[in-house]
């Protein structure tokens, strides 16, 4: 009885070390995310055009302009015409973009002087 009540102990103490750093981990990461998200959001722009809040917020995200154009189903060279104001996204891609860069349209947007 003493014996199989030892390894009882012995085996939860063993899963205890096991699933601590486990779930330290998971903490962690957890309370990273929240912070970059909230430091993206908190971030204010206050951009001269649009192209300027466009690349500002692709950049931000850490995304390439093929990237984003692979993702709105646009060529690379429509994202680069975006960003330097030779051409206008159409809406459903300004939607799409604030999408993709998790903000809403208006706050894409506003940020234009």
């Amino acid at each position: 009885m003493l014996f199989s009540l030892n390894i009882i102990i012995f085996t939860c103490l063993l899963l205890l070390l096991i699933a601590l750093p486990i779930v330290l981990i998971i903490i962690a990461l957890l309370k990273y995310i929240r912070t970059k998200n909230s430091t993206l959001q908190k971030t204010v722009l206050s951009a001269k055009s649009l192209g300027e809040a466009i690349k500002f917020y692709r950049t931000k995200c850490g995304m390439t302009q093929e990237f984003v154009a692979e993702s709105l189903n646009v060529s690379r060279q429509a994202v680069s015409k975006w960003e330097t104001d030779a051409s206008d996204p159409s809406t459903a891609n300004l939607i799409a973009l604030a999408k993709l860069f998790n903000i809403s349209p208006e706050e894409l947007l506003k940020t234009i002087s």
